[in-house]
């Protein structure tokens, strides 16, 4: 059986694969495992807390009732904070002191899916290991609490929301001995695509407060518009908008805002690579970049790594996956690292990859380097990059397949130093993903197509 768990959390067809059933069992699953049975804070003994947060779906609703009944039939205190960004419930988690959190959310899949994912003590992500000892205890009966030590669900938006502001415009624009707020994004005007998602509230409001002058877009969800041709995944309307309003930059997120892609003053896309650099570079001027090194992934670009080896700083690469990212982070005391997708976890600030601090920090950059983000964006040129699935193939054999390894092998010396190849396996398809890197578009769609004919024949099921 394949584990229930994914890179990130449960996920399916909300009420098919994702059923109420399945979230009040995770719940009650989830607090025997996350919960510190050490931990009274002077209530009945047995009850504890957590925290819950969602996106826009209108499955939301129905899922986040089941999970709560869950953990709270198992004793908890739970908090409903209502529609929040998947790293707002990790800040919460932390600063809250809750036991637990979790978020009812697919990120940037298409609305009918939804998706449960857990954060342990401090706001982490949960290791594989606690993910299987939940899946492990799924359905089981064991002896719930009675009385006193049954929990209760309440319900806070508001308090929870704006705890989360505060925090991400301090990051920064900390208030000063005077208690006032500076506004260092005085000038700057922006656009921002909050996906119909859990950014709509957050993230014009930090930025604003942050002193930007803030044009917003597909900020009314309605339970159905999440991610419809809109945010990071269909960025076509914020690039539009950008070059028709003359702003100097546009921001987008995705359905849950842990990510943050950019669009400079052209309309032209700055990805989460370029992103990274630009941050990077920042961070180590300012001297906050431990050990001068950035933590990427296997995906990133070529280009990112060997622009930032002229600037003097080191990448560690690690499996596709912020939580990942995030494993290495704290393994080699890194403080920033992230995906080229969007995600990027500033260790500074945060505990997960979070999309309106990110752009933030960007506008941030933007305002005080005095360059446009197409300039600073410059810095970071991205190799020809192709990316070829290749579906209905035996992805496990891919190490093992003799074939399949020279052609690899082949593929990468002819490539040099000027590019590469990759071939990385579906996490939950019969399908291998080949991407190839290199000088030019051409030659890398001809590495990736020769690439694609091998893994195809070699490894047909």
């Amino acid at each position: 059986m394949p584990r229930m768990f994914g890179t990130d959390g449960v996920r399916g067809l909300a009420n098919r694969v994702l059923t109420a059933r399945l979230a009040l069992d995770l719940g009650d699953a989830a607090v025997r495992v996350l919960g510190d049975p050490d931990t009274r804070d002077d209530r009945p003994e047995g009850r504890r807390r957590a925290l819950v947060g969602r996106d826009t779906r209108v499955s939301g609703d129905f899922l986040a009732s089941a999970l709560s009944a869950g953990m709270s039939a198992g004793g908890f205190d739970v908090i409903d904070a209502g529609i929040i960004p998947t790293p707002g419930v990790a800040f919460l988690t932390s600063v809250l002191n809750v036991e637990m959190g979790a978020v009812i959310s697919a990120s940037h899949n298409p609305m009918p899916d939804n998706g449960i994912k857990f954060f342990a003590r401090g706001g982490f992500k949960l290791a594989d290991t606690k993910e299987d000892e939940i899946e492990a205890l799924l359905g089981q009966n064991w002896n719930r609490p009675t009385g006193a030590g049954v929990g209760r669900v309440s319900h806070d938006t508001a308090t929870a929301t704006n705890l989360y502001i505060d925090h991400l415009v301090d990051t920064i624009a900390p208030i000063g001995p005077d208690k006032t707020q500076p506004k260092p994004l005085k000038g700057l005007k922006i656009v921002a695509d909050c996906a119909n998602g859990a950014a709509s509230v957050v993230a014009p409001e930090a930025l604003r407060r942050a002193g930007a002058e803030v044009m917003v877009i597909n900020a009314s969800p309605d339970g159905y518009n999440i991610n419809k041709n809109a945010g990071s995944t269909h960025p076509e309307q914020l690039q539009a908008m950008v070059k028709a309003s003359d702003a100097v930059m546009g921001v987008a997120f995705d359905g849950d805002a842990d990510r943050c892609l950019a669009v400079d003053e052209n309309g032209d896309m700055v990805n989460g690579d370029q992103i990274m650099g630009i941050l990077a570079r920042a961070k180590k001027h300012a001297g906050k970049l431990n050990h001068d090194t950035l933590v990427v992934t296997v995906m990133s670009n070529l280009g990112l790594k060997l622009a930032l080896a002229d600037m003097g700083i080191a990448t560690v690469q690690t499996g596709v996956g912020d939580r990942y990212v995030l494993e290495e982070m704290l393994r080699g005391d890194y403080s920033l690292g992230g995906e080229q997708s969007g995600h990027v976890i500033n260790r500074e600030f945060a505990t997960t990859g979070d999309g309106t601090l990110t752009a933030l920090t960007l506008c941030n950059e933007v305002a005080s380097s005095g360059r446009s983000l197409r300039q600073l964006a410059a810095d970071f040129p991205q190799l020809p990059q192709q990316l070829v699935n290749v579906p209905n193939v035996d992805k496990g054999a891919v190490s093992g397949n003799a074939a399949v390894q020279a052609a690899v092998e082949r593929e990468s010396k002819l490539l040099g130093d000027t590019g590469r190849v990759l071939l990385r396996p579906s996490g939950t398809e019969p399908l291998v993903r080949v991407m190839a890197e290199a000088g030019t578009q051409a030659q890398a769609d001809e590495v990736c197509a020769r690439l694609a004919a091998v893994v195809a024949e070699e490894l047909a099921l």
